[in-house]
C-alpha cells in the first residue's frame, strides 16, 4: 500500500487556519445576547435624531447631533430641496431615497406634510436636496454610534 505524498514543510506555502475566536470576531458575532438598550438606542436614534444618545445619558453628543441633523434637514426644506420617494426605476433616485429616509421622523413628517415636492426651479434647491440627503446619512451614522455605545464597544 502506497502512502499519499506528503506536502513540503515549507512555511511559505502553508496556510494558517484561523481559530474559532478569530472567526467570531471577524464576523462580528456578538458573544453576549443583545441588551434592550442595544436594540432601542439605534432604533430610537434613527427615528429621532440624537435620541439614541440622549437615552444613554450622552447629553452633549445627543443634543449636538439633534441640532445638526435637524438644522441640515430644515435648511434643505427651506431651500426647496427635493424629497425622494421610493422608486425602483432610477438608481440615483433610489440612493437619494435611502439618504432621505435615514433622517427618520424628519422625513416621515415632511413627506406627510407634502414638503419637498416641487420641481427644482432655484439654484439653491439642488443644494437643499443634498442637505437633506446628508442629514439622513449623518443620522444613520449617529444611530450606529448609539449602538456601539450601547454594546460597550465605544465610550
Amino acid at each position: 500500500m502506497a502512502t499519499p505524498p506528503r506536502s513540503s514543510s515549507n512555511p511559505e506555502t502553508e496556510v494558517a487556519q484561523p481559530s474559532a475566536r478569530a472567526l467570531e470576531q471577524a464576523l462580528l458575532v456578538p458573544s453576549q445576547p443583545l441588551s434592550p438598550m442595544a436594540i432601542a438606542a439605534p432604533v430610537i436614534g434613527w427615528l429621532v435624531p440624537g435620541a439614541g444618545h440622549l437615552i444613554q445619558k450622552r447629553w452633549w453628543r445627543g443634543l449636538l447631533l439633534m441640532a445638526s441633523v435637524t438644522a441640515m434637514f430644515v435648511l434643505g426644506i427651506l431651500m426647496e430641496g427635493k424629497l425622494y420617494n421610493f422608486n425602483t426605476g432610477d438608481l440615483l433616485d433610489m440612493l437619494g431615497f435611502i439618504g432621505d429616509i435615514g433622517a427618520g421622523a424628519l422625513y416621515i413628517v415632511s413627506h406627510a406634510m407634502d414638503l419637498g415636492r416641487g420641481a427644482i426651479q432655484r439654484a439653491t434647491a439642488d443644494y437643499g436636496t443634498k442637505y437633506m440627503i446628508v442629514a439622513g446619512l449623518l443620522n444613520v451614522i449617529s444611530a450606529v454610534d448609539a449602538y456601539h455605545i450601547a454594546i460597550g464597544k465605544k465610550q
